[in-house]
């Protein structure tokens, strides 16, 4: 890009960089899903294009301030932990932070600084896209037009039973689809699978540990204190009008006047006067919760209210509360025989996430270093080897061994040939694996005797869809000379987003006939399944044309990512962008 390479280093880095992005945002995912030749191409291909839009900034000498760059970092969710109350950062933790990622806050706010400035370029390109109802139109009216069909299905089922084939017939179609026909390479492997909880297995929880974690923990192992309240709810949401906000408040003070002059009549005046439907008529109770589980404003006041007392007026998103604290539960503690069941099990779990990497360490090195087995790793680590029959490149199943990057290291070259352990390959959260063929089939084609089962079940399928053909063919032209004469059924609307229940070969052919002349009559090869005459007989286009402000906000969107898009191919031609590895088959 413009001169500058991306190396295979570079790539390899970014891929990982995304995997590790994708395992700390879905933990229990597997990871192998991200390790395909198209997940590969597509990171080079967003790399190509940050590159390039840099380049551009660069070219076009676009500048971010100061002040704009100072915005961005503030408005950044990750880093609200590290606000102060008066919502400035703490310094201090902010360059803990960056320091745990490997940058300086220069190296970070240099960052952002381009982000910034490549947005800007995008959204310019973007908001200058401009569409007319003139474009609209027409293609609102193709995606939301509604026709009125009537259908006929030849089903290839009603045709299964006529078809009967002979010893000639299936010697035929045995020789002219002999590659349909053939066992798969299958093999019967080993495998042994470390995990959290075969390490967790090994671990004695010391008993002075025990002990320590329960003195440390004592406060969160008792639970957390709850409080009951009461409140009176007025309404006054941000989006309500500033007079109306004031109104709102004004009344709310008259309440809490009335109840200061007499608290015993709270819950009579939420009963009568609170706007919260879902506590009103309880007399404004809510029952015991703990923090957390109100909104902030809310939470801080009645956690600072004594018990049976009532607080001042307390503003929050949805309007002005008045709360009454009526009682505080306070969690009961355990005595050390009591957690010791549940604090083990958590030590013990803990103690086995610390030891995991050092296992996991030791099992890679095993399988590697003594490939002929996995006999020796299960020995060591007090492992099963564990066993399945059957496998192939193409298994599905819950097990372990069926992962893309475990079945494809199986059957490599090499395993099928030296039957060496594989790799230790990451299967799971916390879970790493390691097999080896124990024997290999390959795969052969099949006799005729051997297949005859099959042979005969698609023969006859394939007979039936092909005579299902053969009748709604005849039938479509037969009932396009005499429309009287067709036999179809009651007439149906569909459209792209309404089905009927005909299948979407049917809704496809509908939409898509011309319908110059009406009625229009078209068929549909439905494969195996037969064949399907369709009669449309109207259009009718979308009532709601002019209404629909969300579909052409869509249009103008497609018509802005397409400028942009554009934008990008005409900036690669100019900085001579070009990725020079093949792209992978089927993209």
């Amino acid at each position: 890009v413009d001169g500058v390479d991306i190396t295979q280093e570079d790539w390899d880095r970014s891929h990982q960089n995304e995997v590790s992005r994708m395992r700390a945002a879905m933990p229990n995912v597997d990871v192998g899903m991200f390790d395909t030749p198209a997940i590969k191409n597509g990171v080079l291909e967003r790399m190509v294009q940050t590159r390039v839009l840099e380049a551009g900034v660069k070219k076009l000498n676009l500048t971010v301030s100061d002040p704009r760059v100072t915005q961005a970092i503030s408005g950044m969710e990750a880093l609200s932990s590290i606000k102060k109350e008066d919502g400035s950062f703490d310094l201090e933790k902010y360059r803990q932070l960056l320091a745990a990622q490997g940058m300086t806050p220069e190296m970070f706010e240099a960052r952002i600084r381009n982000n910034v400035a490549v947005s800007q370029l995008v959204s310019g390109v973007v908001q200058s896209s401009v569409t007319f109802p003139s474009q609209n139109r027409p293609l609102l009216d193709a995606f939301l037009q509604q026709r009125e069909v009537q259908v006929s299905i030849f089903s290839a089922s009603d045709y299964l039973a006529a078809a009967k084939p002979t010893e000639e017939d299936i010697a035929k179609y045995f020789e002219s689809h002999k590659e349909q026909f053939k066992s798969p390479e299958s093999a019967d492997i080993e495998y042994v699978v470390l995990s959290l909880d075969a390490v967790e297995k090994t671990i004695t929880v010391n008993e002075a540990d025990l002990k320590t974690y329960f003195e440390q923990n004592q406060t969160n192992l008792a639970g957390k204190e709850e409080r009951r309240a009461s409140h009176i709810l007025i309404n006054a949401p941000k989006d309500m009008s500033a007079p109306d906000i004031a109104k709102a408040k004004e009344k709310a003070a008259v309440i809490l006047d009335s109840i200061k002059k007499n608290p015993a009549q709270f819950a009579d005046i939420a009963k009568k006067q609170s706007q919260d439907p879902g506590s009103a008529s309880q007399g404004g109770d809510l029952g015991f919760f703990a923090k957390g589980a109100m909104v902030k404003p809310f939470e801080e006041a009645l956690f600072a209210l004594p018990a049976g007392g009532v607080s001042g007026l307390v503003e929050t998103e949805f309007g002005y509360h008045i709360i009454a604290l009526s009682d505080i539960r306070k969690p009961k503690g355990s005595t050390f025989e009591q957690a010791r069941g549940a604090l083990e099990k958590e030590l013990r779990r803990q103690q086995a996430q610390r030891k995991f990497a050092e296992v996991a360490e030791q099992f890679s090195n095993l399988v590697y270093e003594q490939a002929d087995s996995l006999k020796p790793v299960a020995e060591r680590l007090k492992l099963t080897v564990q066993r399945a029959q059957g496998v192939t490149p193409q298994s599905q199943s819950a097990e372990p061994w069926a992962k893309p990057r475990v079945l494809s290291a199986l059957f490599s070259a090499d395993s099928i040939e030296r039957k060496h352990n594989t790799e230790a390959i990451e299967v799971g959260s916390h879970q790493l694996l390691a097999a080896r063929l124990v024997q290999h089939s390959p795969a052969r084609a099949l006799t005729l005797d051997e297949a005859r089962a099959a042979l005969t079940r698609d023969w006859v399928q394939a007979r039936a869809a092909d005579q299902a053909r053969q009748e709604g063919a005849a039938a479509l032209k037969a009932w396009q000379d005499q429309p009287a004469q067709a036999k179809l059924v009651a007439a149906v609307t569909v459209s792209r987003d309404q089905a009927a229940g005909l299948s979407p070969a049917v809704v496809t052919a509908a939409l898509q006939a011309s319908t110059r002349k009406l009625p229009a009559w078209v068929g549909v090869d439905l494969g195996d399944q037969g064949y399907a005459v369709v009669k449309v007989n109207q259009v009718m286009p979308d009532q709601k044309l002019a209404q629909r402000k969300s579909e052409r906000a869509q249009i103008a969107q497609a018509y802005g990512n397409t400028q942009t898009l554009a934008y990008l191919e005409h900036l690669k031609a100019k900085l001579d962008a070009r990725i020079l590895v093949a792209k992978p088959t089927g993209l």
